[in-house]
């Protein structure tokens, strides 16, 4: 148990202290721009280069395992959409929103650091492939589905250009791209590039967790939705299980391989739940609630299924 919570603490530490400056000093919101900016251009995307870079070849293919977190994604962001139909009395755009807050994990700024300290070095490429795939599902959705619920005719082939750029340039997308292309060609940068891509790599979990605190922090919990608990239950408990159930169907995909999926799902919502709701304008506060409350009781939840991993109480595969 100790060990667990050295693990978990200076994780949702680093959180709250982010969180705790934001309610003390109050600095507008635009000073967080630049660190979001190192976070999701710099750091994270040297993150992932030095992570996958260095991960077997043979292992970055493996779309069984790509299929199935995908799916149970896909099948957590449906649930969490029809929840949102029924809140709504039918309006796409702020049910779509509902969707990711039932699907999207925070598996950029906590996924990472928290998996590979969790499960070590076997965790690198199942983290980046759920990243990866579900960024691609998710931006794929949303702007299908907003353009959906606008007044109007829908403009496909603008729609699916706007969806495959958001793809293809996403700084993580194409670092991760880079790695994998550096991993095939067994390329490794020079040594003072190197010193600083691990400088940097060092930087993006804890530079991530306080912004995101800092994030919270500035966006105030004023009132619950009457639908919030449904998509708590969705995101927090039913997504991780989805992913459990499906990879102990689909094969044995191994320890680190299937703990990492569960842990990358069991995950709150992501910041990324926020920037899409204030993208489109659509469920902003109610977004910025569902982010707060899932990052409070993840404490209770990420830690527990941590105990339950480390301490092996529970068995990877279901269905051995």
């Amino acid at each position: 148990m100790t060990s667990v919570a050295s693990l978990a603490l200076p994780f949702f530490g680093l959180i709250f202290l982010g969180f705790g400056c934001g309610k003390l000093l109050k600095y507008p919101e635009a000073g967080l721009q630049w660190m979001n900016f190192f976070i999701v251009y710099v750091a994270l995307p040297s993150l992932f280069f030095k992570l996958i870079s260095a991960a077997p070849l043979e292992q970055l293919a493996n779309w069984p395992f790509v299929m199935g977190t995908t799916a149970a994604t896909f099948i957590a962001f449906c649930i969490a959409f029809a929840v949102g139909m029924l809140a709504t009395r039918g309006n796409i755009q702020e049910s779509t929103v509902q969707g990711v807050v039932g699907a999207y994990a925070n598996i950029g700024y906590m996924g990472p650091g928290l998996t590979i300290a969790a499960l070590g070095q076997g965790a690198i490429v199942p983290t980046a492939l759920i990243f990866v795939f579900d960024n691609i599902l998710l931006f794929t959705l949303v702007p299908f589905m907003m353009a959906m619920g606008r007044r109007g005719s829908m403009n496909v082939a603008a729609t699916a250009w706007y969806v495959v750029k958001r793809v293809v340039t996403h700084p993580f997308n194409v670092a991760t791209a880079v790695a994998v292309l550096a991993a095939y060609l067994r390329f490794t940068p020079p040594e003072a590039l190197d010193a600083m891509i691990s400088f940097l790599k060092n930087a993006a979990a804890p530079c991530a967790l306080f912004t995101m605190g800092v994030t919270v922090a500035l966006r105030p919990l004023k009132r619950v939705p009457y639908e919030m608990p449904a998509l708590m239950l969705i995101k927090i408990v039913l997504h991780p299980l989805l992913v459990w159930l499906i990879l102990s169907w689909l094969g044995d995909f191994g320890r680190e391989w299937t703990f990492t999926a569960v842990l990358m799902a069991a995950l709150p919502p992501a910041l990324n739940v926020f920037v899409i709701a204030n993208q489109y304008q659509v469920y902003v506060e109610r977004a910025s609630t569902a982010i707060l409350l899932g990052t409070l009781i993840s404490v209770v939840t990420v830690t527990s299924l941590l105990v339950l991993m480390v301490e092996n109480r529970i068995p990877y595969d279901l269905f051995p």
